[in-house]
């Protein structure tokens, strides 16, 4: 196992397209659980050059107009110019009715246990989840920054410090590591467009990055850029445009960004755009909520919990830990204490999170603030699968 090496992830802000996609395909799915917490609905987008496709599968009794959910999302993430807006736009779409889903009878709130095991998943895969020391988050380092840098562009586009920025942009981050834990920022990377009919200089634009973007970011944090540190901002030069209009974007392509930067695994299934009734996405949080209360309980230093289901069970087949030799326990020892302590049930995830009540709850508005700056380690938010309760639990086991 390495010990000193560099990692690098990255992340992205809420006008990039494939953001765009996450973001009106959970807008989708808030709309229709705030009116019918017990609709089935999967959603998934396409975007290019003044054109959106939206295919969407439901049975549910809400009445949701997608094209004007998507409409809201475009405008809100700041397309409102010539070569792509929330008006102008052409929008697709596909959409069809499912017959009645067993599960759209089932209030898991008020099953017993033996009819919470009923519940089988329909869906098969391995998901996983990591939580580790490097951060108050008990994320890694690399994707914390990358993402607390995808907010600062958008804010100092939201704000008008840097009034002549697009909404797309990117942003990425390397950390050097010794002996496993961060030890300086090797290099940070930021991309971001202007809006068409602008031409600020390229000195200009790092000025105003430097300023606006990165200082705010790192001016309360412990580890900061160096003069070693590498900076890149648009190092190809002044980038005139972006977003659809350059590059087109799609639901469920930035896995890696919505949970660990790669400095974990993922699974290769999109989180966004499904009902809570799926164990693709509500996998993904319950094995963050185990690995993260591992670690808090001071069980490991760093924690990959693997959850695997197949089609027709309750229970996950295969419950792995992996602590990378950081446990005070064997492996084999901490996936039993899991097992024990916590319920991978697909219908007692979705009671202990609440998670078909969250957008009702939240306004309408919750599964698409998830779809940037990723589903997990999120600070702004209050997030189920974020609490550590169960943590003096473990220690004391």
């Amino acid at each position: 196992m390495k010990t000193d090496f560099i990692f690098t992830s990255e992340s992205a802000t809420g006008g990039h397209p494939d953001k765009l996609c996450d973001q009106i395909s959970d807008a989708i799915v808030d709309r229709f659980l705030d009116q019918d917490p017990q609709a089935r609905v999967r959603a998934e987008c396409a975007v290019s050059t003044a054109v959106l496709f939206i295919a969407a599968r439901f049975s549910s009794s809400a009445t949701v107009d997608v094209a004007r959910v998507a409409r809201r999302v475009i405008g809100n993430a700041g397309y409102e110019h010539d070569d792509f807006n929330s008006t102008t736009c052409s929008i697709l779409t596909s959409l069809k009715e499912l017959p009645p889903d067993s599960s759209r009878n089932i209030d898991e709130r008020v099953l017993s246990d033996k009819e919470l095991d009923r519940i089988h998943v329909k869906q098969q895969g391995t998901f996983f989840g990591y939580a580790c020391q490097q951060t108050p988050s008990l994320m890694p380092m690399p994707i914390m920054l990358a993402h607390k840098l995808a907010m600062s562009i958008d804010s100092a586009r939201q704000q008008k410090l840097i009034p002549y920025l697009s909404p797309d942009g990117k942003t990425q981050v390397g950390i050097e590591y010794r002996d496993r834990r961060p030890a300086r920022i090797y290099s940070v990377g930021v991309a971001v467009t202007q809006l068409s009919g602008t031409a600020h200089p390229h000195r200009q634009i790092c000025d105003d990055i430097r300023q606006a973007v990165i200082e705010p970011v790192f001016k309360d944090l412990p580890v900061k850029p160096d003069e070693k540190t590498k900076l890149f901002i648009n190092p190809e030069g002044v980038t005139m445009l972006g977003g659809p209009s350059v590059h087109s974007g799609l639901t469920g392509r930035k896995n890696a960004v919505d949970t660990y930067g790669e400095y974990s695994r993922y699974s290769g299934s999109a989180l966004s755009g499904k009902d809570p009734m799926r164990i693709d996405r509500v996998g993904v949080y319950a094995a963050r909520y185990a690995a993260k209360n591992l670690v808090a309980a001071q069980l490991a230093e760093q924690c990959e919990v693997q959850l695997t289901y197949s089609i027709g069970s309750s229970l996950p087949v295969s419950v792995q830990v992996d602590t990378f030799d950081t446990g005070k326990l064997p492996d084999g020892k901490m996936a039993e204490l899991i097992k024990k302590n916590f319920d991978f049930r697909l219908a007692s995830i979705v009671k202990e999170f609440n998670l078909r009540r969250l957008p009702a709850k939240m306004k309408g508005d919750f599964y698409r603030r998830l779809a940037v700056y990723g589903h997990v380690g999120r600070t702004d938010l209050e997030l189920p699968w974020e609490k550590t309760d169960k943590a003096a639990f473990l220690e004391a086991r």
